[in-house]
C-alpha cells in the first residue's frame, strides 16, 4: 500500500473556486473514489458552492478499522488528515475563509472529516459525518485544542450499522459539542450503510446557512 496520499488528484465540481461564495470538501469512503462522493452534488447543490473531492491512494485512506489503535493506521491516517488540510488551505488561499467551508465525509471519509475538525478546531461553515465518527479505540483521549466556535455539525448513521457502533456516533457528538460545535446527531432505525434523504435535507439547510451568513 502506498504510504502517502499526497500527489493524488483532487476533483472539482460546481462553481470555480475564484468565483465561489462557499466551498465543500467531500471525503469518500473506503474502496470508493472522489467521483463517487461527487455523485452527492446533484442532490445537494446550492448556488455559489465549489466542491472539492480528494482521492485516496489505492481507494483507502487508512488500512484498518477506525476503532483500532491509532498507530495501526499510521502513517496513512496522518497523510489522509494532511490531505484534507491541504485542500482546505487551497480553498482558503483562493479567498474562501474556513467559516464558509463545509467538511463532509461518508463512512471512512466521515471518520476523517470529524477527526480533522476536532484536531483542527475552528469556526467552519459546517462539519458533516455520514456513517462515521471520531477515530481511535474506546477510551482514546479526546483532549483536542481549540474551539469549533458554534460550527454547525451534523452526524447521521444507522442505529445498526455493521461498521459504525451507534455509541461511537453518540460519543463523537458529545465530544464535538464540548469543543463548541452546534451538534445535531440522528440515528436512523435499521438503515443500511448509506445516505438517506433526511441527511441530504440537513446538508442542504446547512449550505443555505453558510451562503446567507454575513
Amino acid at each position: 500500500m502506498t504510504k502517502h496520499h499526497q500527489g493524488q488528484p483532487v476533483l472539482h465540481a460546481g462553481a470555480p473556486l475564484e468565483q465561489a461564495k462557499a466551498a465543500m470538501i467531500l471525503v469518500h469512503g473506503r474502496g470508493a473514489t472522489a467521483e463517487s462522493i461527487l455523485s452527492l452534488v446533484p442532490e445537494i447543490d446550492q448556488p455559489g458552492f465549489a466542491y472539492l473531492a480528494p482521492q485516496a491512494a489505492n481507494y483507502t485512506w487508512y488500512p484498518n478499522s477506525f476503532l483500532m489503535p491509532i498507530p495501526s493506521n499510521e502513517p496513512w491516517l496522518s497523510s489522509a488528515l494532511e490531505t484534507v488540510g491541504s485542500v482546505l488551505k487551497a480553498v482558503n488561499e483562493a479567498g474562501i475563509p474556513s467559516e464558509k467551508v463545509i467538511l463532509l465525509g461518508f463512512s471512512q471519509g466521515a471518520c476523517l472529516a470529524t477527526e480533522f475538525s476536532a484536531r483542527n478546531a475552528q469556526r467552519y461553515g459546517g462539519v458533516v459525518g455520514l456513517s462515521g465518527g471520531l477515530i481511535g479505540p474506546d477510551g482514546t483521549p479526546r483532549d483536542y485544542a481549540g474551539s469549533l466556535d458554534g460550527t454547525p455539525v451534523f452526524l447521521g448513521c444507522s442505529d445498526v450499522d455493521f461498521h459504525i457502533p451507534k455509541e461511537r456516533v453518540q460519543h463523537s457528538a458529545e465530544v464535538l459539542q464540548q469543543l463548541g460545535g452546534n451538534v445535531t446527531a440522528r440515528l436512523y432505525p435499521n438503515m443500511g450503510h448509506t445516505v438517506n434523504e433526511d441527511e441530504l435535507a440537513a446538508v442542504r439547510t446547512m449550505m443555505v446557512g453558510v451562503v446567507e451568513a454575513k
